[in-house]
């Protein structure tokens, strides 16, 4: 599918993997919603790679409804990239046997609403825009990739909630890709794995831990490079072949239990 002269919305984009992915598909022509929740960094890459920034908390219906309105505004939206997501860590049970140590429901209960239905509030929404638009070459009138992550599969101690959210991302691509076939609209999901990103910090003890971190990828013995991901999204938006799959991008690594 050629993207040039589209536009495309691309949640979490103003840091880390997002950012990398709206400026991998700025690169191929789209006009990119920059949308994120960081108002400064966001403002600055949409003016970067000539797109527009708008304000988006993706548990919001009426910030996702501005957001497909303003790339519409742009050009024809044939693009969206769900890459807004939150992280908790907790044990399910506490070491002291009590249930006020049990996990906190409401930290569950919020990481599954952004990462997950956060993601399924942008599909519905975005993929009604891409239905009204007139279909290119072949009936195809766009492409969506949701963000997962390895501990979809290989979720470790402590990350039940995310793990969960994340798995739903995954379960949900085949059968919202079969919904959308009948408007000409493909779904694709990309699992990361330990990518080098701003969340693991700077300085030495970031590096050490880092470095740690690197131990358990197969090869290369490395982090990944966000542009490594946003290579595969681009892949998964262009390749007009490529429906309902989800694929994994980890340089191998099995996430032990912790």
């Amino acid at each position: 599918m050629d993207i040039s002269g589209a536009s495309a919305v691309v949640t979490g984009a103003a840091s880390g993997i997002g950012a990398a992915v709206a400026r991998a598909l700025a690169a191929r022509g789209a006009t990119v919603v920059v949308a994120d929740l960081q108002e400064e960094k966001g403002r600055a890459l949409a003016g970067e790679i000539g797109g527009a920034f708008v304000k988006v908390d993706v548990t919001v219906t009426d910030d996702i409804v501005a957001a497909v309105e303003r790339a519409e505004s742009l050009g024809t939206l044939r693009v969206l990239v769900n890459s807004a997501g939150i992280a908790s860590a907790q044990r399910t049970v506490g070491r002291d046997g009590t249930l006020a140590s049990a996990a906190d429901l409401a930290a569950f209960t919020k990481v599954v609403g952004v990462n997950l239905i956060g993601t399924y509030d942008c599909i519905r929404i975005a993929a009604t825009a891409m239905g009204r638009t007139e279909p290119l070459d072949g009936g195809e009138r766009g492409a969506i990739v949701n963000m997962a992550s390895v501990a979809a599969f290989d979720g470790q101690v402590g990350q039940a909630a995310y793990s969960a959210s994340k798995g739903g991302i995954v379960g949900l691509t085949l059968p919202v890709a079969r919904d959308l076939a009948a408007i000409g609209v493909r779904v694709n999901t990309v699992a990361p794995g330990l990518i080098d990103t701003p969340i693991y910090g700077e300085g030495e003890d970031s590096e050490a831990f880092k470095a740690n971190l690197e131990k358990g990828v197969l090869f290369p013995k490395r982090l990944g490079a966000p542009e490594e991901l946003a290579s595969m999204v681009v892949e998964c938006v262009t390749n007009s072949y490529m429906n309902g799959e989800t694929v994994r991008v980890d340089g191998g690594i099995r996430m032990p239990p912790k």
